[in-house]
Order: C-alpha cells, then structure tokens, then sequence
C-alpha cells in the first residue's frame, strides 16, 4: 500500500505540530512530522524503543542528555532506548522529518519536567 502525508493518519501535537502515521506496527512505527518555527517537543525519554530522526527540509536542534546537536537536511540522528531527548525547531521555517521507531513507541514514552 502506498502511504503519503494525503491518506495517512493524520495527529497534531505541542503548539501546531503536525504528525502523520506512515507505518505503525508493533515492531517498528514510522511517522512523518511537522514542527513550526519555534516549537519544540517536551524532554522524555523510551524504556524500549529507539529511534532515528531523518531531516527532510530544515534544522533541527536535538537536547539529548543536557547537550545540544545540530541536525541539517538529509542528515539523521540515533537515539538509543533509555535517552532523555527532545527535538527543537531553532529555524526560520517549518521543520519536516521523519521519526522511526523499533518498537513502536506508543505506551513507551516517558516525559520529564
């Protein structure tokens, strides 16, 4: 089946966060998302799955355990399970990246104040 931010599940998240489900299945969850300029994700961290992060258009800015990274287009990011991380849109423009996640991750997620 093929699948497109036109036909997939679509979620908001955070202040005007798009989110569309690609693929979810128990073992593996691939999701397109939107971030505005300016947004950025609550700090949390996976008991179980891990996670990369594939920048579509824009910049990302991940807090992973207190230090800050960088991540430009068509560059990607690994989070192991158990990391505290958050994704933050630094930019001028809207944010578009893919997330895959080994296992799903939800009911995985614990966030931190």
């Amino acid at each position: 089946m093929i699948t497109s931010t036109e036909n997939a599940e679509h979620y908001t998240w955070g202040a005007q966060c798009d989110g569309w489900d690609l693929l979810i299945s128990d073992s593996l969850s691939v999701i397109q998302e939107r971030m505005p300029p300016g947004t950025s994700e609550q700090m949390h961290y996976h008991e179980r799955a891990q996670q990369v992060f594939y920048i579509l258009s824009g910049m990302a800015t991940f807090e992973i355990e207190g230090a800050l990274e960088t991540v430009l287009l068509n560059q990607s990011i690994h989070i192991p399970a158990g990391t505290k991380h958050r994704i933050i849109n630094n930019g001028d423009s809207d944010l578009h990246f893919l997330v895959i996640s080994e296992p799903k991750t939800r009911g995985d997620r614990v966030n931190l104040t």
